[in-house]
């Protein structure tokens, strides 16, 4: 009879313990599935969520300058790109239709072909007929206006990117400017109390340096860009020069 209860006792505490086992066991499955969602969160997520803490109305602010900036920059590298001439062949070209067939068809193999260089070159020939001073003179005026060109709206670029980070600046400090306010309010320093407005400041800086670090790239791609094309163009007109020298001897 003793054997019994110890029989019993035994499988009760046994079945006991494998449901407290089974309880922890889904009360962590079930933590887990909780918990799931936040780590699989992408980063499209997090941001949209770190954006929408920082507050719409700087964020806001920034978040345009960012549009702007890309949709400048865009603009100017299709631009650059389609601006963007083989020179070394267009002065093949260029010098074999001059030794062939002249001037004017010099000129129509410029009129042919896009791009600044062209546009230069064909400026020259242009005035090839007065003299090779007046036609330097041309090429040396159209090829400030071909810089002009090239230069259009970036000075827009390099704005939104200044003022992008002071955006996110500014932000951080009406962000613990409103802090303090709540310190000198409760008249104690908890980290609960602030941790909200300090958190807002710090996103609104993060993000404006984001913003000034992504249009500094494409600056920079696009000034490198530029300075390309005017190098060619220096170069283009001084073989143009030439060219015609040889041309009228």
């Amino acid at each position: 009879m003793k054997r019994l209860f110890s029989t019993l006792a035994v499988a009760g505490l046994f079945v006991a313990g494998t449901n407290t086992v089974s309880a922890n066991v889904a009360s962590a499955m079930v933590a887990v599935q909780e918990t799931a969602p936040e780590a699989t969160k992408g980063f499209t997520q997090v941001l949209k969520e770190m954006f929408i803490t920082g507050g719409a109305g700087f964020m806001g602010i920034v978040l345009l300058c960012l549009i702007l900036g890309l949709a400048v920059a865009i603009e100017r590298i299709i631009y650059l790109n389609m601006a963007t001439t083989n020179t070394t062949k267009l002065k093949q070209q260029v010098e074999d239709a001059l030794a062939s067939g002249g001037v004017e068809a010099a000129k129509e193999v410029c009129r042919n072909t896009k791009g600044p260089v062209a546009s230069i070159y064909y400026q020259g020939l242009d005035r090839a007929d007065e003299s090779i001073d007046s036609a330097e003179k041309s090429v040396v005026a159209y090829g400030g206006v071909q810089m002009g060109q090239l230069e259009k709206n970036v000075s827009w670029l390099s704005l939104f990117i200044a003022i992008a980070p002071m955006l996110g600046f500014m932000g951080t400090v009406i962000g613990m400017i409103q802090a303090f306010q709540k310190i000198s309010a409760v008249g104690n320093l908890s980290a609960s109390l602030i941790a909200g407005d300090i958190q807002v400041a710090l996103l609104t800086t993060v993000f404006g340096l984001i913003t000034a670090i992504i249009l500094q790239i494409f600056y920079n791609y696009i000034i490198a860009k530029i300075d390309s094309i005017v190098n060619d163009m220096e170069d283009s007109s001084i073989s143009l020069i030439d060219m015609l020298v040889d041309h009228k001897k």
